[in-house]
């Protein structure tokens, strides 16, 4: 059953209104039109229900501190080096909000503006739409958007898709921020995720275009480990973990367990690539969701996406898209 639960703030002019699905599990998830955000995602345990996501209860926080809590990131998520790119021998910049480079498709991308939705009720859904106009944030094309977030059970489905009457790079990627435990960091869950290689960076995590071997190397998660090292120290991870071509699209790519065993989290995806993040640089100076402190380590996240900088590498796999090519993207996550 989807409930529009009516507004919960509003940024620039524009009203933002909550959605909340309830599965037949019990399952609740909270999504806001504010960058299709998921506030709060509750899930029962012990005959209570517990929040695995870091969120805020008030909308101002998302304005003002929101290092893209739950978001749908884009037009193209994560870096693009040099914050520009060529399309046919022409040179669009885009701004730079993450030192000389874009991230996350600027500081008005997708995940910050309000977007416009519906319930589906036959789908237990709430359909989220944005018509991008030529030349948002710099990027070329009137590209219009759609994710259809749907829940059944324990898991929630994110159909995105786009079209665009211009060539013009698309990647968008879900930004949950998860935290399967009460504690106030993720350093002890098990993370076990099916990759073999990863793009090596720079110091400002841009690739340098080198795939390279997980083996040996501490983001070799093939086998269940917690994040911290022999000592006990928080072992820091923000990677882009490369994802076999020709898997089982059946099988989950990451596998979560929680610290005290009673949650797991499985997530699938058609993406080439995951983003493997644990907070590192997480401090929000606010409350979260029900007064929690959002310190270092306190959520991580599992970005399925394409590569980052793929604009620039031609072998990284295409974020090009262009009228007649459109845009297809899915993801499941199930909690339980």
């Amino acid at each position: 059953m989807t409930i529009a639960v009516g507004k919960l703030g509003d940024f620039e002019g524009k009203r933002v209104d909550q959605f909340t699905l309830r599965s037949e599990s019990g399952v609740e998830v909270d999504l806001i039109t504010y960058g299709v955000a998921v506030r709060d995602w509750r899930v029962p345990v012990q005959g209570e229900l517990r929040t695995v996501v870091l969120g805020f209860d008030n909308f101002p926080a998302y304005e003002m501190h929101s290092p893209h809590l739950g978001s749908l990131a884009g037009r193209v998520a994560n870096r693009i080096g040099g914050a520009s790119f060529e399309i046919d021998g022409v040179t669009y910049r885009v701004p730079a909000n993450k030192g000389g480079h874009a991230l996350h498709g600027g500081p008005a991308g997708l995940g910050r503006i309000v977007w416009s939705a519906e319930p589906d009720e036959a789908r237990n859904a709430v359909i989220f739409t944005h018509l991008s106009p030529d030349g948002a944030m710099g990027y070329p094309g009137n590209v219009a958007f759609k994710a259809v977030y749907s829940l059944k059970g324990n898991t929630l489905r994110l159909d995105l898709s786009a079209t665009t009457d211009r060539k013009t790079p698309i990647s968008l990627v879900q930004h949950q921020y998860f935290n399967l435990g009460a504690g106030p960091d993720v350093l002890d869950h098990k993370f076990q995720i099916n990759a073999n290689a990863f793009t090596e960076t720079d110091e400002d995590l841009i690739p340098t275009g080198a795939i390279l071997p997980v083996k040996g190397t501490k983001y070799d998660l093939k086998a269940p480990r917690t994040l911290r090292d022999a000592s006990g120290k928080p072992v820091k991870y923000d990677v882009n973990l490369v994802l076999d071509n020709g898997r089982d699209l059946r099988e989950p790519v990451a596998t979560v367990k929680g610290p005290d065993g009673a949650l797991t989290l499985k997530l699938w995806t058609d993406r080439p690539g995951l983003q493997f993040y644990n907070g590192v640089y997480t401090d929000i100076p606010v409350p979260g969701l029900h007064g929690r402190h959002y310190g270092n380590h306190s959520g991580f996240c599992l970005e399925d996406q394409a590569f980052p900088d793929a604009v620039h590498h031609s072998h990284f796999p295409s974020v090009w898209y262009w009228p007649g090519k459109d845009y297809r993207h899915w993801c499941e996550i199930e909690i339980g």
